[in-house]
């Protein structure tokens, strides 16, 4: 490929302000692809969802004596044998 030969300074300012327009163009499609990509991959609102009930069952009183015995069920849950 052969270097391409200017004239003038008009005519290098011209292709730099192409190249920097294309240069905007694929990082705004870069980062709308990547938008995508998070979103297809980490859907926001059924997580939202669980965390608003997990937040409301774990607060106040019942949520208390959930984070004190819920450790000590699983733990029987996991050390339990088999055939019992």
């Amino acid at each position: 490929m052969q270097p391409k030969k200017y004239s003038s300074y008009a005519e290098i300012e011209h292709d730099l302000e192409i190249l920097k327009l294309e240069k905007e163009i694929y990082f705004q499609k870069m980062k709308l692809s990547y938008e995508k990509t998070k979103e297809s991959v980490f859907p926001s609102e059924p997580v939202q969802g669980f965390y608003a009930v997990y937040k409301k069952v774990f607060s106040g009183t019942l949520g208390s004596i959930l984070k004190i015995v819920l450790p000590y069920v699983i733990s029987w849950f996991i050390n339990r044998k088999r055939g019992d």
